[in-house]
């Protein structure tokens, strides 16, 4: 529909995500949802649970349930980014609310790197369900009671880009979110 529409894919955290389209390098951009997201326009796709990573070795991931209290014996993971997120803040409360606060053996600030630690066998941490997708992964993600927390996921633009067709670009990346479960 589109032949002159050239793609340039490149990772980042939503931060830089958030900068690149303010100064233009960026048209459109997937992040997780902000409290103050400035002049960007921003339209959610989906959204997906947290759910607790265990090494394949661990001995929760052999347990069919698991209660928060499950977790008193085992190091923590936690996310300690720049920005205090939703997602840190959701955590820091139940950890406190639950006496699990001095669990906390390890703190990274990306997904990937929390699931590096886990895979390693290092403690368990919350992480988002798109992480079942990766390859060669050495966890298993566990639901567990207590913890209801879901993260959206969206795509974000400057409002004045004169992007050409990204109402249409939106509505793909609509299309190929997975619903949320």
């Amino acid at each position: 529909k589109y032949p002159d529409i050239r793609i340039h894919i490149s990772s980042g955290n939503t931060g830089d995500i958030i900068r690149g389209l303010e100064n233009g390098q960026i048209n459109l951009g997937f992040i997780r949802p902000v409290e103050n997201i400035g002049s960007l326009r921003f339209s959610s796709i989906a959204h997906e649970r947290y759910l607790l990573a265990v090494a394949r070795t661990n001995r929760l991931a052999e347990q069919a349930e698991i209660a928060i209290d499950d977790l008193r014996g085992e190091k923590i993971i936690a996310f300690n980014r720049k920005n205090l997120s939703y997602t840190e803040r959701y955590f820091n409360e139940k950890f406190e609310e639950y006496d699990l606060t001095g669990n906390i053996a390890y703190s990274c600030d990306d997904t990937y790197s929390l699931v590096s630690l886990v895979s390693a066998g290092l403690g368990i941490g919350f992480a988002p369900e798109w992480t079942e997708g990766l390859p060669n992964r050495a966890f298993e993600l566990k639901a567990v009671r207590g913890i209801d927390f879901r993260i959206g996921l969206g795509v974000a633009w400057n409002k004045e880009d004169p992007t050409a067709s990204r109402d249409d670009i939106v509505d793909i990346a609509r299309s190929l979110a997975r619903p949320g479960r």
